[in-house]
């Protein structure tokens, strides 16, 4: 444990991805976006926004993360069906954790979509130590 505040010296924010392959597994296979790849000395991710930009049927977004050989679920998201216009917003939800994630070095934080529709995903308030 750190005798010091540890704050972040390489600023990531809008790390982006984009997932548009069904992938209904929950056990980290399939196919999944890479959303943000923590440095040789760990990383700080304090949200990500997820969008759609086009038309979404209810379904749901996944949160990975892998850490050396091993991919297990973080959280799911739910999608509530939308069809975007000039009066209804796209699907849009900003996903902030109880308290920041901090990734250990090298680990991946990744999504999926359960339908095959598709998702941006932009880690904000992110970076390196």
């Amino acid at each position: 444990m750190a005798t010091t505040s540890q704050y972040v010296s390489t600023v990531k924010n809008g790390t982006l991805a984009q997932a548009s392959t069904a992938n209904t597994a929950r056990d980290g296979t399939g196919t999944l976006a890479t959303i943000h790849t923590a440095g040789a000395t760990g990383a700080r991710v304090d949200a990500i926004i997820f969008n759609a930009p086009g038309t979404v049927t209810a379904g749901m977004l996944r949160l990975f993360i892998t850490i050396g050989a091993n991919t297990r679920l973080l959280d799911e998201i739910p999608v509530v069906a939308t069809t975007p216009s000039a009066t209804v917003m796209a699907f849009r939800v900003n996903y902030i954790p109880t308290v920041p994630m901090v990734l250990e070095a090298s680990a991946v934080l990744k999504f999926s979509t359960n339908n095959a529709e598709t998702f941006n995903a932009i880690a904000i308030f992110a970076g390196d130590f």
